[in-house]
């Protein structure tokens, strides 16, 4: 899943830098994503990788659909962020589709790509896929994440 587009220094900065703020104002995203680690952002795409711990779980013992949701949100804002903005926008809409799963110790892969970010509205697609011995990835979930981006 790893993008043609090269990260860029200047996007990868500011992305951490942004996530750094944003990870210190929203204590679910502490909780759900404090190990999450940022592989690559240029413009219009951020990737990033999480082990998947026991407080990703569900009673099942497989990754919880609220946590696909919640990077759905993260990837998608990350995304809109490498257009410079220190602001992402409201969520209007978000929807997440669950294909298969994940267990404890599997790594995620995450790719969040702004599909048009406009005046008012941005439009953002999220993959996770689960990393496989192989090096492939099998999709876990797809989302879409629409937000009200008007500054």
């Amino acid at each position: 899943m790893a993008s043609s587009t090269e990260s860029t220094t200047d996007e990868r900065l500011h992305i951490q830098k942004y996530w750094a703020n944003m990870r210190r104002n929203s204590p679910i995203y502490e909780f759900l994503l404090s190990d999450i680690s940022l592989v690559s952002a240029s413009k219009g795409v951020v990737t990033a990788r999480l082990n998947v711990k026991p407080c990703h779980l569900n009673s099942k013992g497989t990754l919880h659909g609220t946590v696909s949701a919640c990077l759905t949100d993260w990837a998608g804002g990350l995304a809109i962020a490498t257009y410079g903005r220190e602001k992402t926008g409201v969520s209007t809409d978000i929807h997440t589709t669950f294909i298969s799963t994940a267990k404890e110790g599997d790594v995620l892969e995450i790719e969040g790509r702004a599909d048009k970010v406009g005046g008012t509205l941005a439009f953002t697609s999220v993959e996770i896929r689960k990393i496989e011995e192989d090096g492939a990835g099998s999709l876990v979930s797809m989302g879409s994440h629409t937000k009200y981006v008007k500054q």
